[in-house]
């Protein structure tokens, strides 16, 4: 018997997965515990249209990223803080503050979680930090580490 996975089910499949599992199995088991539906017409249709509206929704998603990297592709960000003699940053300049800096001054919200920062900025200067956007869309941002 065909049906329709509605959670992930260890051993036999993952969610929205079409199996084809004992007959006893479906019935006794996987239906009556509203882990499974049978794979009829209707339910195939919903299970379709289901897969269009994520597939819909992730490249809207990518367009949007895309559309923001272009636009942090031409920003220099300016960061101010306080620094030594030699040139040398109190602390640094971590993701986080990036994150809140874009938001302030150009009401970008972007995660520090995606800001790919290998190490703190230590020193003053320009450097180039990339931003992970989306899954294949990697932005190149601009930033200027300036001494108050």
């Amino acid at each position: 018997m065909k049906v329709i996975l509605l959670d992930n089910i260890k051993g036999v499949g993952k969610k929205d997965e079409v199996i084809n599992a004992a007959d006893g199995y479906a019935r006794n088991y996987l239906l009556p515990r509203k882990l499974a539906v049978e794979a009829n017409a209707e339910n195939m249709s919903k299970l379709n249209n289901k897969k269009e509206a994520a597939s819909f929704r992730k490249d809207v998603e990518k367009q949007n990223a895309e559309e923001l990297a272009k636009k942090l592709k031409g920003i220099m960000l300016k960061i101010k803080v306080k620094a030594g003699e030699n040139g040398k940053i109190f602390g640094g300049v971590t993701s986080k503050e990036i994150s809140e800096n874009l938001k302030s001054q150009y009401n970008y919200i972007i995660d520090k979680k995606k800001i790919d920062l290998k190490e703190n900025i230590k020193t003053l200067g320009e450097f180039n930090v990339s931003i992970k956007l989306y899954e294949g869309v990697v932005a190149s941002l601009k930033i200027q580490v300036i001494s108050e």
